[in-house]
This record gives structure tokens, sequence and C-alpha cells, in this order.
């Protein structure tokens, strides 16, 4: 098996992980409030976190360098973490999916103000088709948009902004600045909000948020590895794989289906994406490759981003080396 294939099994696995994850959020979600959710996922992701940052030698201390780009990096975690739990505990699976896969387009927009990004006409035409299968999943005018359809995509928007600051700050930054803040920002703010949604869950519940915290780091480890493996213009499409997990996901344990405008919405933003991918891909055609370095992942402040991951496992090597 050659190493692009590697890199895609590796993928295909991590993004079927990241969705048990996110079956899991929708299952909790029905009796439990998202912020109790998130809550409980970064108390029980603090201790991995800690172990995993024990073995990073780098000196240096936790002030940011950036601490205006790291603040607002880290609020655009926040919102999109608490965003994204509640459209997967109010709206099905896929549609969810649907709506935060227009997160590169977000990222090929905003890649243009704050990395001075160069987006010529084929990106543009691809962003407005993106934009438009957007439409399409939100039926503006026909159905009732309620506030779960506007959580996902503010949670699509809120992740290519936390994206496009990492891929800005990023070589900058200490790892573990870039890891902790988003936690300890989604773990202040849930904790003040706790007391007002709080539940008591019984051991089993408990038991379930933790398995969010080690899914989301195994998820992580598996795409660590897919793209040691595979170059990034293999890998970053796997993302999409997420959409039949969700549809098998929906049908199975929810009784839900994959509506007509739904799918076709879905099939206009996947190749939207996926064009902009190829064209990122291609030489001179793109200085920052935004999209395809992003990592593919949307932030939720619950887990390490799978390129700090990356930086951390590069420095072990060197320091090894």
């Amino acid at each position: 098996m050659g190493p692009n294939a590697r890199g895609a099994v590796f993928a295909l696995t991590g993004f079927a992980v990241f969705a048990t994850h996110d079956l899991i959020v929708k299952v909790l979600g029905g009796a439990y409030n998202p912020i109790q959710i998130l809550f409980y996922s970064v108390l029980f992701g603090f201790p991995l976190v800690a172990l995993m940052l024990i073995r990073d030698a780098t000196p240096g201390h936790l002030r940011p360098e950036h601490p205006w780009w790291v603040a607002l990096r880290t609020l655009a975690a926040v919102v999109t973490g608490s965003a994204a739990f509640y459209a997967f505990a109010n709206l099905p699976l896929a549609q969810v999916y649907t709506i935060i896969f227009a997160a590169p387009l977000f990222i090929t927009i905003l890649a243009i103000p704050i990395l001075g990004e160069r987006v010529r006409l084929r990106r543009w035409a691809a962003v407005i088709v993106g934009l438009c299968g957007v439409l399409v999943v939100l039926r503006p005018g026909s159905t009732d948009l309620t506030l779960a359809h506007m959580a996902a995509l503010v949670a699509a928007f809120g992740s290519a902004l936390a994206s496009i600051i990492s891929r800005k700050i990023g070589q900058d930054e200490r790892t573990a600045v870039l890891i902790l803040y988003p936690m300890l920002g989604n773990f202040a703010v849930m904790f003040a909000l706790l007391p007002f949604v709080h539940v008591p869950m019984p051991v089993g519940d408990l038991a379930l948020n933790a398995g969010l915290a080690v899914l989301g780091f195994v998820a992580a480890a598996l795409m660590i590895e897919a793209y040691r493996a595979g170059e990034a213009v293999i890998v970053a499409p796997m993302q999409y794989s997420q959409i039949i997990w969700a549809t098998l996901f929906g049908a199975l344990f929810f009784d839900e289906g994959l509506d007509g405008p739904t799918l076709v919405g879905a099939s206009i933003i996947i190749a939207s994406g996926l064009y902009i991918v190829v064209r990122e891909g291609r030489a001179n055609a793109s200085e920052n490759r935004p999209v395809s370095s992003t990592r593919t992942r949307f932030e939720t402040g619950t887990w390490p981003r799978i390129d700090a991951l990356i930086r951390l496992a590069r420095k072990r090597s060197k320091t090894r080396g």
C-alpha cells in the first residue's frame, strides 16, 4: 500500500471515530444541555492533555506572543464548540455535517484579510457555488429556520476563523498555548454557566462524557498518522466521509433520513470544497493553502487541534534525532 493510500485509510478511520464522537454528543444532547456536555468533555480531556504536554520539552512560557489573536481564537473555539454541540443535539446528524462542511468556504474568504491570500476567479466561483449549496440545505422561505440551523452555520464560521488564526500565528506561538487556551476558555465559560443548566448525571452518562474525550484524542492520533503518511490534498477530502456515517447513524439510532434538499446541498458543498483543495494543491495557485493546511476538523475547544498535535509530534521527533 502506497503512502497516500495509507494516509487515506488512517484519515477514513479517524473521521469514523470523530463521527462516533458526534453520535455520542447527540445521544447525550437528548437529556442534557450542551453546556453541561461541553464542561464534562473538557474536564475529562484535561488529564490526557496534561500527559501529552509533559512530553513537550520546548522551553518557554504560556504567555501568548499574540494575545489578541489568541483571545479571538479562543472565543471562536468556545462559540464553535457550544454551537456545534447544540446543532448536533437538535438537528439530524447529516444536516449538521452538511452545513459545517461549509467551513472551507469561509476559510477561503477569511484567508484574504487575515493571511493576505489572493483568491482568483475560479476559487471565488467555487465559494459562491458552495454557499448556494448551503442555501439549498437551509431552504429559507420554504422551511422554518431554527436556532439549531443558525448554530450549525455559526459553528462552520467559527471553526473557519479559529483555523485561519492558527495558520497565522502557529509559527510564533508555543504548541501548549494553542492547545490549552481554547480548552481553558471553554472550561471557564461552561463552568460559569453550568449552575443554570446542570442536571445530575448517572455514572453511565459520565462515562459517555469521558468517552468523548478519549474518542477525540484517538481520532486526532489517527489523523496525525494520516498526514504523516499522505499528502494533504489526499487526506483533507476524507472528512466528507463523515456524511456517510452520519446518514448510517441517523437511520440506525434516530430514525433520521437524508432528504432530497440536504443530499443536493451536500453534493454541491462537497464538490466546492474538493475543488478548492485541488486548486490549492497546484503549483503557484496559493501561497498559504489555508484549507488543506487546517487539518479539516472543526474546532470545539474540547481536545487539541490536529495541526497543534502534529507540530508537537514533529518537535519530539527532532529532539530524539
